[in-house]
């Protein structure tokens, strides 16, 4: 058992996260005594689908602790019952859930305020403390199931059953697409962009399925939480960038399952890939957790200069290049240079795959495991 970085509010909340992150463990663990209501058990599911108003009969009445309503997307109309509830009889909720997009796109009351947001994310670096280990992470990721039991066959039993649930418990069942083999070839065509700029025409070319449908497919990703677009910083900008998001599902392990090997896919193209896709899930998780109200990014100017990530904010501006090589070559550095030279206030920060610690110039370059203990220094966090 892994002790979570997140904290509850004292009041109401919203607990966002992709399935398998943790959240009812968490809620559990956090809020002992707590009414918990789990909407993935189907007999109360479809009662409280035929008349949300049976939520109160649910709760003792004289309970006046917290109530955990599980996968709360589900039923969206509970909303207003829990609203009632929050201001006749003072409870305090917390709502979990898998999806953002019944929530978000049917109108639906979210309580005015009177909830924050939260948001649960793979385990952490500093959550994993001393279990964590670079290349079982960059192998199978971070969700909790994978890091507990350490057997990489059991790792990848899991990650293939993930990815299968997903495809049928969330996109079948709720009714988010109804040619599901399309949407199967979509999310291996998607996992060749992973940590790349996107080009939808190209995916959609590579799934033999319309532009428009392959638009929409990467909106589900987003709604279900397992997919994230990054877009161009652009703030005073000095020079010519490109236009397009970079994409990357939320989990080294998920994107590994979904991606199809071949004997002409190279190991430096998948696990730089990899590398990246988990430093962007510690700067996530750590912005959510510390509420550090950055705005992520990335940088790409149109003679193909890159910077990796890019988070903006009241504390500052903070660029990272990662680099899977051992060694930190002086072109290795002309992109951020580049950056330093419009922005020269950044905090500036190689991650890379050797073990010394250096510095070129504003630059500072760390082993990655280094930089991952350095982020909330390196944040402004601490």
């Amino acid at each position: 058992m892994f002790r979570r970085t997140l904290t509850p509010p004292r009041g109401s909340f919203f607990l966002f996260g992709p399935r398998g992150t943790g959240k009812s463990t968490w809620v559990r663990d956090e809020l002992p005594g707590a009414v918990h209501l789990d909407l993935l058990e189907s007999g109360l599911y479809l009662e409280l689908l035929a008349a949300p108003e049976r939520l109160e009969s649910k709760i003792p009445p004289e309970h006046r602790g917290w109530v955990v309503l599980d996968e709360v997307q589900k039923v969206p109309a509970l909303l207003d019952e829990v609203h009632r509830l929050i201001e006749r009889k003072k409870l305090r909720f917390a709502l979990t859930g898998s999806s953002a997009r019944k929530l978000r796109r049917g109108g639906v009351n979210l309580l005015a305020g009177r909830a924050v947001t939260l948001r649960m994310h793979p385990l952490t670096h500093a959550e994993l403390g001393q279990a964590f280990d670079l290349g079982h992470s960059l192998r199978f990721g971070q969700l909790p199931v994978v890091q507990t039991d350490r057997d990489s066959d059991s790792a990848r039993a899991y990650l293939a059953s993930y990815v299968a649930a997903y495809l049928r418990e969330e996109v079948m069942q709720e009714g988010l697409t109804r040619n599901l083999a399309a949407f199967s070839r979509f999310l291996e065509a998607a996992s060749f962009s992973q940590a790349s700029p996107l080009n939808i025409s190209a995916v959609a070319r590579d799934c033999m399925v319309e532009r428009k449908v392959v638009e929409d497919y990467f909106g589900i990703l987003e709604d279900l939480l397992i997919g994230v677009r990054l877009p161009v910083f652009t703030r005073r900008a000095k020079r010519r960038l490109v236009s397009h998001p970079k994409f990357f599902f939320f989990d080294v392990g998920v994107f590994r399952t979904v991606r199809p090997r071949g004997p002409l896919d190279s190991v430096e193209e998948l696990e730089g890939a990899a590398l990246e896709t988990l430093l962007l899930e510690e700067l996530r998780a750590m912005n959510d957790y510390a509420r550090a109200d950055y705005s992520l990014h990335y940088w790409r100017s149109t003679t193909g200069l890159e910077v990796d990530f890019v988070l903006y904010g009241e504390r500052g501006l903070c660029a990272f290049e990662v680099k899977r090589s051992a060694r930190v070559r002086r072109e290795d550095l002309r992109s951020l240079e580049a950056f330093l030279e419009d922005y020269p206030m950044a905090r500036a920060t190689v991650a890379y795959g050797g073990h010394r610690v250096d510095r070129a110039g504003a630059i500072r370059i760390l082993p990655f495991g280094r930089c991952l203990q350095e982020l909330p220094a390196i944040l402004g966090i601490e």
